[in-house]
């Protein structure tokens, strides 16, 4: 079991950039795959990005693809979400979760492919 925890959420403006932070403790992070998913308020949680676990990996929900960008510093047991041009259909509660399975793009997409949650931090575009 590792616990995951966010940060970086908050109010930005459409065409602004953020990043959000998942710190991670419990276990060695570099074993894990992790993932961040979103959650809009009323709809389903939804596949943001996936990376393997040691780094060289990366995939992307097709919405967020070219705007989005997910990193790991396995030194810092942290894992990044570099958001940038930001629109207010990605406001939403943004998870971090971490895996010991072996993900590729398919199943990092999964939300049951997962283990640990964190509590989700909240971002919120505005117009």
């Amino acid at each position: 079991q590792v616990h995951l925890e966010e940060s970086g959420g908050g109010l930005v403006q459409a065409g602004g950039s953020l990043t959000l932070a998942c710190a991670a403790s419990g276990r060695t992070f570099s074993s894990y795959s992790m993932g961040w998913f979103r959650q809009a308020a009323g709809k389903e949680r939804e596949f943001v990005a996936h990376i393997t676990w040691n780094g060289l990996g990366t995939y992307y929900a097709d919405s967020v693809k070219g705007r989005f960008t997910i990193s790991r510093d396995n030194s810092k047991n942290t894992m990044y979400l570099q958001m940038n041009s930001l629109k207010p259909e990605d406001t939403a509660a943004y998870y971090c979760a971490a895996s010991l399975r072996l993900l590729g793009e398919y199943g990092g997409s999964l939300i049951t492919s997962y283990d640990n949650w964190g509590q989700g931090t909240q971002v919120t575009v505005s117009s």
